[in-house]
């Protein structure tokens, strides 16, 4: 059978145990999984696209013997899953609004490139309600994150928030 390689794709802004959740579940349908940290200028990043790079790549260490890579891309999704050797994306699902968009953009991939498939995990019960936009609204306000992101991932985003406050971005 050959190697099955798998893209899972976002802008990770930050990484949430949504996030994670689908990765730890993904990792289990490829042989290789490979996490695209993708520029979203339209979702106004808090962090930058190293610092994402690097935040997705230190949660994940440790994962699965090593069969767990985090790349960057800036490009049509499809043609990143080319590149990358890819035959799957995964894509994590929290609700029916979620689905909507997700079955849409599905559909425009494969006209793109019939020869990657789509799965759609849903979030786990306890983690359907966490969006990184969310997190970083709730940050803004002195709002507790703990329950939706690992604690480094908590301590980057207040750290983040402070930082922005006193005018040092």
């Amino acid at each position: 059978m050959a190697h099955r390689i798998g893209v899972y794709p976002g802008t990770f802004d930050p990484i949430t145990l949504g996030h994670m959740d689908v990765i730890k579940r993904g990792v289990r349908l490829v042989d290789e999984l490979i996490i695209g940290v993708t520029t979203n200028a339209a979702k106004s990043p808090m962090f930058a696209d190293e610092e994402r790079i690097a935040m997705v790549e230190r949660e994940v260490a440790g994962l699965s013997d090593g069969r767990v890579k985090v790349v960057g891309f800036n490009s049509l999704l499809m043609d990143f899953a080319d590149a990358m050797g890819a035959s799957v994306v995964i894509r994590g699902i929290r609700g029916v609004t979620d689905f909507e968009y997700e079955y849409q953009l599905t559909g425009m991939n494969r006209q793109l490139n019939d020869r990657v498939e789509t799965v759609f995990l849903m979030a786990d019960v306890s983690l359907q309600p966490i969006a990184s936009r969310l997190v970083k609204e709730i940050a803004s306000y002195d709002g507790e994150i703990s329950r939706f992101v690992s604690p480094t991932v908590r301590a980057d985003v207040v750290a983040r928030v402070a930082r922005n406050r006193s005018g040092r971005g």
